[in-house]
């Protein structure tokens, strides 16, 4: 979790431990737009391949209604 607070370095170097799959010039163009536009907290899902599918599943999967989340399967 990034803090309140955190500079462009601290996100980059958050984006690096998760395993972005970008450059750095993208991950500073990343860093300074959740600086610029702070995001609301939510489901996220990054990952690779299967793992992704995977991940991306248990949003669609989801029984309940979660405000944010617009079904679209």
């Amino acid at each position: 979790m990034i803090k309140d607070g955190a500079n462009e370095e601290d996100i980059v170097a958050y984006l690096e431990d998760r395993n972005i799959p970008a450059d750095e010039i993208t991950l500073h163009q990343l860093a300074k737009q959740i600086i610029k536009t702070k995001p609301k907290q939510g489901y996220l899902t990054i990952s690779n391949a299967l793992q992704w599918r995977l991940q991306y599943q248990r949003v669609v999967d989801l029984k309940t209604r979660v405000v944010g989340i617009t079904k679209m399967i």
